[in-house]
């Protein structure tokens, strides 16, 4: 079996406690960096199905400590998705397969939402 990795970005592309869109086999992913960490979820809002963004590469809260849907405050932890506030309590962000190689993030391949 063939593991279908993409280098996608460098570590320094992502500032600390932010994300970024990417796209990877026809899918929005957010990259997000905290705590020296990388994680990688589809955009998607298991509340409604729809984006977690308005704004390009705006997806964390104020204070930088959880992922946020913009359309309604749900709040997601960084390290593993779950959603601990909002609409869809209980669910969860869909991870993506990530790796770093030396100063390279790498995505596998794409679960399908839902």
């Amino acid at each position: 079996m063939t593991e279908t990795m993409e280098h996608i970005c460098n570590v320094n592309d992502i500032e600390h406690e932010s994300a970024r869109e990417f796209q990877k086999d026809g899918q929005s992913i957010v990259v997000a960096k905290f705590d020296g960490q990388m994680h990688a979820y589809i955009n998607w809002c298991p509340h409604l199905g729809i984006e977690l963004n308005f704004m390009p590469d705006q997806f964390m809260d104020g204070d930088g400590q959880f992922i946020m849907c913009a359309n309604h405050g749900a709040l997601f932890e960084v390290e593993t998705g779950n959603c601990l506030s909002g609409p869809c309590s209980g669910d969860k962000l869909i991870a993506v397969p990530l790796e770093v190689r030396g100063e390279e993030v790498w995505l596998g391949e794409v679960p399908q939402p839902a």
